[in-house]
């Protein structure tokens, strides 16, 4: 906008009448004489009379109060309107306030954060939230101390990815089918629990899901063994800090009380061979006279089955150790399995252990936990008195052995035990029964699901 009144300058500050008259005949003395501009920022020029000169007005707005200055010659008023637009634009309102060395101070510290590009505002908000969280600690040591213990560590890597990457790999090592299972289906309640990364998660965390499953004492410990695998994984994948332990492994394990280990007597194991369809004897004999568990029963195969040596070869990825191990054959385990046709695996049809748990109910016979193993422990301490031989044999360790199994019988029932053989001319028993027992594991699961549903 041009000037329509003239100016005074510092040497003929007074006007001549008829420019006194120009001001005092303006129809609305509040609209701007000038605006001056600054981006978004407009700062009014009010110009007005008194005692016969003109004055000039600038009027705006700082933290919320109306600043107002007066100069006396226009050009002064316009160049600190400009300054003081470009100090709003800039957000700079408050150094109208401050003293030289707090304004010193101000400019300094946008100067090292211009190396971040980080605001002054956000610069404190994150160091005051860092001071209520570090409490006494010293900011620069914790920053330091986070830094070398992440130090190549991959951050932000999520639970759940984690999950799937352990699986995968578990699967290329060629881990057995129940192993896999059993992986997919804990590692996924946790995942699903916790999608955050895997570095976040506490051991006190995973102690309180672990509780809220009302788990007994076994199976909280073995879930507790599968995380601390996964947790194990991911520190080696650098998910994790390397030096440091890992969450699961700042849970203790539940004290697991002193367990009854229940076997059978020569008579039962006797009555359920004689009763056994073909398909169930390989499992009931070797089970019961060689001491393999039913998961490495699943994945044997009858060419490891040697009855000229007289000896069960167990492969490491057979075995539950991962390690190779060889069962010695007892005769009268040979003469249960020399009628049976050996071709392909030893347990043609996964439903086979529990058509044996069947059977024994329709014999009035109860089957406890790991019944066949448990028995052939027992009666196999007691007949050779060597615990390191039982344990070397059953894939297991001597204290255990020792702990669980020790004079559980006497040397007269085991030499009764290992003398149960078939009678003589005995032939498999026609495959009459499977359908039956096949039959009522079917209806015994199917009930199962409803009572569930």
């Amino acid at each position: 906008m041009s000037d329509k009144f003239p100016t005074n300058d510092k040497a003929s500050p007074d006007l001549d009448g008829n420019q006194l008259a120009r001001i005092k005949g303006r129809k609305n003395q509040r609209r701007p004489f000038q605006v001056v501009r600054f981006h978004s920022i407009n700062i009014p020029v009010y110009a007005f009379e008194h005692h016969g000169k003109v004055r000039y007005t600038i009027a705006f707005y700082v933290n919320g109060r109306r600043q107002r200055r007066e100069f006396t010659c226009l050009e002064d008023a316009k160049r600190e309107a400009k300054l003081a637009a470009e100090k709003i634009m800039r957000g700079m309102q408050a150094q109208n306030d401050l003293r030289p060395a707090e304004r010193d101070s101000f400019l300094a510290a946008q100067r090292i954060l211009k190396e971040i590009e980080m605001p002054l505002v956000a610069a404190a908000e994150d160091y005051v939230q860092c001071r209520k969280l570090l409490g006494e600690v010293p900011l620069r040591q914790a920053v330091e101390d986070f830094c070398r213990r992440t130090n190549g560590v991959k951050l932000g890597v999520t639970f759940p990815a984690v999950v799937n990457e352990v699986i995968a790999a578990k699967e290329e090592d060629g881990m057995s089918d129940q192993y896999m299972s059993q992986l997919r289906s804990i590692l996924g309640l946790f995942g699903r629990a916790f999608r955050g990364p895997i570095m976040d998660v506490k051991g006190d965390e995973i102690d309180t899901w672990l509780r809220g499953k009302k788990l007994a004492p076994v199976t909280r410990n073995n879930r507790l063994t599968l995380l601390r695998v996964m947790f194990g994984f991911a520190k080696q994948r650098n998910y994790l800090p390397a030096t440091e332990p890992t969450a699961p492994d700042l849970v203790s394990k539940v004290k697991v009380g002193a367990t009854t280990t229940e076997i059978f007597e020569p008579e039962e194991i006797e009555k359920l061979l004689n009763a056994a369809p073909a398909m169930v004897i390989p499992y009931l004999a070797i089970g019961a006279f060689a001491g393999l568990r039913s998961a490495e029963l699943a994945r044997l195969e009858w060419k490891a089955v040697n009855l000229e040596r007289r000896i069960i070869e167990l492969r490491a990825d057979q075995a539950k150790t991962a390690s190779r191990r060889i069962v010695p054959i007892s005769d009268n385990l040979a003469a249960w399995l020399e009628p049976l046709e050996r071709e392909g695996k030893v347990l043609n049809v996964k439903a086979v252990p529990r058509m044996a748990s069947v059977l024994a109910v329709n014999l009035g016979l109860r089957w406890p936990q790991n019944v066949l193993r448990h028995s052939y422990i027992s009666y196999r301490l007691a007949k050779v008195q060597d615990a390191n031989k039982v344990a070397l044999e059953a894939g297991n360790s001597a204290a255990i052995i020792f702990k669980h199994y020790r004079e559980l019988v006497t040397e007269e029932a085991a030499e009764k035990w290992f003398s149960i053989s078939p009678a003589e001319g005995w032939v498999p028993p026609e495959r009459v029964g499977e359908r039956s027992l096949l039959t009522k594991r079917v209806k015994k699961s199917h009930k199962a699901r409803r009572s569930k549903k």
